[in-house]
């Protein structure tokens, strides 16, 4: 039998065996085989990848932006050749579908390409004689030394969120992964290096609330970005803000989605089918809650019959709907959540727990599930559920579904399926969630406009990507100029005798 191989930190330019004596095991969630064994780096070690990118900081942030944007892209050119590997890897260790893996590297490109462009992105402003002889500009200058922490969903596109845009801008970065499934972010971290990063801009780090206590709280560290659930997102901004640091942290949401009687029905399940399920329903922005409005309610028995027809299996099948749960315990907690919601009086419509799969019976498997007559006062409508479950609940306007949508306290993504214009833009308008989707479910921007969660699903002002993220990322210095009129030149050539 070979020997399960144990995931190396990337510190100064080198893939290196962490010292630790604390390991943990990387698990397929398909089959329960243990894939890696990733370390808990130890403060040393942590010490090292901050020393490092500290040093790397003094020449990187003046290395010209034509090289930055030359480094960008080829990133770009090997993360999209190594698109087939990276998946691979995100299926082998969180269990989501090839295809769905494969969207997800493509999701991370996006940013990757909109850091091509930083010159653009990183433009100060200049007025000449602000007053008589003085003229003000900006200059648009790196922070220094950043941090990223992961969760284990999206262990491409989250990084991605963050450390391509953060040394564009002329920083260095630490990050660390989710310790649940770290090869496919280091490697993603390795092709970086291979595109022309020195040694020390980007370094890995792995672990879990320690090493991320640590970063909130190292001192040579600037800003800490940070995309999770809510519990450890708000550990996250409150440690990083005590320590004075910069902090952005996307946390968990509630994510409605609106059928109005007028939507194309067709369009409109279909799409919330792919939205609540796909990904195993673990993605911060998927649709766990249908608000059915009038007569759209009398197509859920439509949607039950279809969500039934899924084809749940391990990743590894392209013709897969969706793929295990993270976990033995994210498959515990989900089922337990569907059983409260039981216990609390919403009807279950489609269970799909007690699910196997032939030739992945050890796999954290459960099927797409439904709950109908859901009260705002449910466990199942109060927690993120996080897996393949969706509620609905039955209103009579559009005004009763805005009203019912704003009175949650989370503000990450909401979507409206209509065929009335006026009806949108009433909807845009009134709804108080940072990211909004009409006939579109999952409405997570493109990477040059930027991620824009708000209430309780984010804390700090400003989220990932676009022009947020150069905010974020960069420190403003405003200098005001004045010169003596133009005097003539002084000869100070020396005669030579």
């Amino acid at each position: 039998m070979s020997e399960v191989p144990r995931v190396p930190l990337l510190i100064g330019g080198k893939l290196v065996q962490s010292k630790t004596t604390e390991w943990r095991d990387v698990i397929n969630p398909a089959t329960q085989e243990v894939v890696a064994k990733v370390p808990f780096a130890t403060r040393e070690e942590l010490d090292l990848a901050v020393s490092n990118a500290k040093e790397a900081f003094k020449t990187w942030r003046n290395t010209g932006q034509g090289a930055r944007m030359r480094v960008m892209l080829k990133f770009q050119e090997l993360l999209r050749a190594n698109t087939g590997k990276l998946a691979e890897m995100i299926t082998r260790e969180h269990g989501k579908t090839l295809p769905d893996a494969e969207g997800e590297v493509g999701r991370g490109l996006e940013v990757v390409e909109h850091a091509c462009s930083i010159a653009n992105l990183q433009l100060g402003e200049y007025a000449e004689n602000a007053a008589t002889g003085i003229d003000v500009y900006t200059l648009i200058q790196p922070l220094g030394v950043c941090a990223g922490i992961t969760a284990f969903n999206f262990p491409v596109m989250l990084p991605c969120f963050m450390f391509p845009i953060a040394v564009a801008c002329g920083n260095t970065f630490v990050l660390k992964p989710s310790e649940q499934d770290p090869t496919s972010s280091l490697f993603l971290a390795e092709l970086a290096l291979e595109a022309g990063l020195p040694p020390g801009v980007l370094n890995v780090v792995h672990g879990g609330p320690e090493t991320a206590n640590g970063l909130c709280e190292h001192p040579d560290i600037k800003a800490v970005s940070f995309i999770g659930s809510t519990r450890v997102g708000t550990e996250i901004y409150n440690r990083a803000s005590a320590a004075g640091k910069r902090c952005q942290s996307m946390m968990g949401a509630k994510n409605h989605c609106v059928v109005l009687p007028d939507a194309d029905p067709e369009v409109a399940l279909n799409q919330l089918l792919g939205a609540a399920f796909g990904a195993a329903g673990q993605r911060c922005m998927a649709s766990s809650v249908a608000v059915l409005v009038g007569e759209a309610r009398n197509w859920l028995p439509d949607f039950v019959e279809r969500a039934k027809k899924l084809k749940v299996n391990a990743g590894t099948d392209r013709q897969a709907d969706l793929g295990p749960l993270v976990s033995p315990n994210a498959k515990k907690r989900v089922e337990s959540l569907i059983q409260k919601g039981v216990d609390e009086g919403a009807k279950l419509l489609l269970d799909g727990r007690n699910l196997k799969v032939s030739g992945f019976e050890e796999g954290n498997f459960v099927g797409p599930t439904v709950f109908d007559g859901v009260a705002e006062n449910m466990t199942i409508y109060t927690e993120e559920i996080f897996g393949p479950v969706l509620c609905c609940v039955g209103v009579e306007t559009l005004e009763d579904a805005v009203a019912f949508i704003n009175r949650n306290p989370n503000g990450n993504g909401v979507a409206l399926f209509t065929q009335d214009g006026g009806a949108a833009r009433y909807f845009q308008n009134n709804i108080d969630v940072g990211q909004v989707g009409i006939n579109v479910p999952i409405p997570v921007p493109v990477a040059w406009f930027s991620f824009t969660g708000s209430r309780g699903s984010k804390l700090g002002d400003l989220g990932p990507n676009g022009k947020q993220a150069v905010q974020f990322w960069t420190q403003t210095k405003t200098v005001t100029a004045r010169w003596s009129a133009h005097a003539k030149t002084v000869n100070t050539t020396i005669s030579m005798r």
